[in-house]
């Protein structure tokens, strides 16, 4: 069978994009007629002539395309509105005031846009809908430091935590405890309006508190989980002082916990997810299918130590070689989610890269196989590119050009490997944000 496999991937990953878009959901899963809105394959509907005004707030990578889509949809009957974006995320918004802001590593222009967000809601009162666009990136685009805790310490924390390798749900539960708006508190701001919690997940299981880090939903976490993460994660000397105190003082019963399940907050919150990593994969398998390819969806739900992640991934392209199980060849392997690194080195990079840097030394001896992986919107780590791209021949060509693997990988570079090689893959923005992809093919 001969296939051009690189346009081949590159088609799978541009028609998982393509399924995952924020305005397209928005537009088809949202209607307005005889002045209700409902909310497509759920339940939910808002007679809008019973609210007084209607705010649009949110925050996140995709937000700004899910605030183009409400804007067309609601029109005049929204009041005002406040999102933050991460900078080149954005849209043509009438109505919408949109920030940009930094990710990950929050900024003042952040925090203003938080600030701007808290007071929204928090003008809102009972005969009010709220309507919130949340999607991946939130949690750092919406940073209201707790009392006595300022940007500068929260920047910190969050520079640890994710140098960690922590994975996200344990990096948003302490998040959560040095916020005024994390955790659930965003909610408490807008009771008693009417809150329609709008979401695309970028989290692994889609839990709801953990997106964003749950600004509109109950928080399933504690003060003790959180000083168990920094301890588990040997941060305790680490963290500022101001961190530290107030997670004890949690701990201790000196201050409330985040509003639970069964707080009165949420009587009159709905959360709905619109989009995740499994629609990206299940149009990815679609496309690898139409192309030829015996495809497979092996999870949406990678995570922990990417090594760990190409290994398995790795033993199961082998597996199809050796044996034509689970897949026979030409074989797509799809998968996704969000690997973990700890980064000890200076270099430049993410998880998208360095998982490739990883696949790339051990498909070397397996021909016909190639690997890639990519960040959805566009973007892994702090770099300007999604992922990288490798197959069997690429070890050999990085020999040849004098790069030693192991030295970039101790120094966490996988970025300046790869724009070396060539091999990195720049897209720039993609406005939305459901994890990561990895595409393995064997031909």
């Amino acid at each position: 069978m001969q296939k051009d496999t690189l346009v081949d991937i590159w088609k799978i990953y541009t028609r998982a994009i393509e399924a995952v878009d924020p305005y397209i959901a928005c537009k088809n899963k949202i209607s307005v007629c005889d002045g209700k809105l409902r909310i497509d394959g759920t339940d939910r509907v808002y007679n809008l002539s019973k609210y007084n005004r209607v705010f649009v707030v949110g925050a996140g990578k995709a937000t700004a395309s899910m605030a183009r889509a409400v804007e067309e949809i609601l029109g005049k009957r929204i009041s005002s509105g406040c999102i933050s974006v991460k900078h080149g995320y954005t849209e043509k918004l009438r109505r919408i005031t949109q920030f940009e802001a930094a990710h990950p590593v929050p900024d003042e222009n952040g925090m203003k846009a938080a600030r701007t967000i808290y007071e929204c809601v928090k003008e809102a009162d009972e005969n009010d809908l709220v309507i919130s666009l949340i999607s991946g990136g939130g949690s750092a685009l919406l940073p209201l430091p707790a009392v006595g805790i300022d940007l500068k310490e929260m920047n910190k924390l969050t520079q640890l935590l994710l140098a960690s390798g922590a994975p996200i749900d344990k990096v948003n539960c302490v998040r959560k405890h040095i916020s005024m708006i994390k955790g659930g508190n965003l909610a408490r701001a807008a009771f008693p309006a009417t809150v329609l919690n709008l979401m695309i997940s970028d989290v692994v299981g889609d839990d709801l508190d953990v997106i964003a880090s749950g600004p509109f939903v109950p928080d399933s976490s504690s003060f003790s989980m959180a000083r168990n993460i920094i301890q588990d994660y040997g941060l305790t000397e680490s963290v500022p002082d101001s961190v530290s105190s107030r997670i004890l003082d949690g701990c201790a019963g000196r201050l409330d916990e985040n509003p639970g399940i069964n707080d009165l907050v949420f009587k009159k919150v709905d959360n709905v997810v619109l989009l995740s990593n499994r629609t990206a994969l299940k149009a990815a398998k679609k496309c690898a299918s139409d192309l030829g390819y015996n495809s497979l969806i092996l999870s949406s739900s990678i995570e922990g130590d990417a090594k760990n992640a190409v290994d398995f991934h790795v033993a199961l392209a082998k597996e199809v070689m050796v044996s034509g199980n689970p897949v026979k060849r030409p074989a797509c392997l799809l998968s996704g989610g969000e690997s973990g690194v700890v980064v000890t080195g200076e270099g430049r990079g993410g998880r998208n890269t360095e998982f490739t840097l990883r696949a790339m030394e051990r498909i070397s001896n397996l021909e016909g196989v190639w690997a890639m992986s990519l960040a959805t919107d566009g973007t892994d780590g702090p770099t300007d590119a999604a992922g990288a791209i490798v197959n069997w021949k690429s070890l050999s060509k990085s020999i040849s050009i004098g790069l030693d693997v192991q030295h970039y990988l101790s120094e966490n570079d996988s970025y300046g490997f790869f724009e070396q090689t060539g091999e990195l893959l720049k897209i720039g923005p993609t406005n939305t944000n459901v994890m990561d992809m990895h595409i393995f093919i064997v031909c």
